[in-house]
C-alpha cells in the first residue's frame, strides 16, 4: 500500500513528491549509517514521504531523542502521523526551508528525502542554508541521488552546493537494489 501511494501522489503532484516509488530498505539503511544518529538528541527529517527513512532513524535514535519530520505534501504528512505512534516523533506539514524556525534548536543530524534536482535553484538554496543553519558543528546531513541523474546540470550543480555549504562531503557505494538504482551524499558541518 505505501508503494502505491506514493504513486498516486506522484502522479497528482510530481513536483511536490519526486519519487515515482517508495525507496527501499537499503537505501534507508546507507542514509541512516554512519551519520551519529544513536548519539543524537535531536534529528530532523526532510520529505518523510511514506516513511521509509522515519523507520529507518528511528530504529537508530536513543529513547529520549527526537525526530521532527517536516512533510509538504499533506496526504503523505497525514498518514505518517497516523500511522507511527512513536512518542520521539513529530510531523509538522511545513516547507524544509522553514526547518530552524520546526526544530526550535540545533539539530545533530538532518536526513532529507527531497528530489533536490526539480527544485527551483533559489529554493534549493534556501533549504541548503537551513540546513547549514540547524547543524551544530560537526552535525551530520544525508541525502540521495539517483544515479541514472548524477550527470545531469541540476545534479551536478547540486553536488558543487553541498560542497560550498559544508566541511566534508562524502559519496557512498551504489545502492542498487533502490529502484531506481541511488547514492547517498554524506555532508558535515563545519566546526
Amino acid at each position: 500500500m505505501a508503494a502505491m501511494s506514493i504513486t498516486t501522489e506522484f502522479l497528482r503532484r510530481p513536483l511536490m513528491t519526486g519519487a515515482v516509488a517508495a525507496s527501499s530498505r537499503r537505501l534507508a539503511s546507507a542514509m541512516t549509517e554512519g551519520i551519529g544518529l544513536e548519539e543524537a538528541r535531536l534529528v530532523v527529517e526532510l520529505g518523510p514521504g511514506t516513511g521509509v527513512f522515519t523507520d529507518a532513524i528511528l530504529a537508530r535514535l536513543a529513547p529520549a531523542a527526537r525526530l521532527v519530520a517536516i512533510e509538504l505534501n499533506p496526504v503523505l504528512a497525514a498518514r505518517l502521523s497516523a500511522t507511527r505512534r512513536d512518542t520521539r516523533l513529530t510531523v509538522v506539514r511545513g516547507s524544509a526551508a522553514e526547518l530552524a524556525a520546526v526544530a526550535g534548536e540545533p539539530a545533530d543530524a538532518v536526513v532529507s528525502g527531497l528530489p533536490w534536482t526539480v527544485m527551483p535553484r533559489e529554493q534549493r538554496g534556501r533549504i541548503l542554508d537551513a540546513v547549514a543553519e540547524v547543524l551544530t558543528p560537526g552535525g551530520r546531513f544525508t541525502t540521495f541521488a539517483y544515479l541514472h541523474a548524477a550527470w545531469t546540470p541540476p545534479a551536478r550543480h547540486f553536488t558543487a552546493e553541498l560542497a560550498c555549504r559544508f566541511g566534508q562531503l562524502e559519496r557512498s557505494t551504489v545502492v542498487w537494489p533502490n529502484l531506481p538504482p541511488a547514492f547517498v551524499h554524506r555532508a558535515t558541518q563545519k566546526h
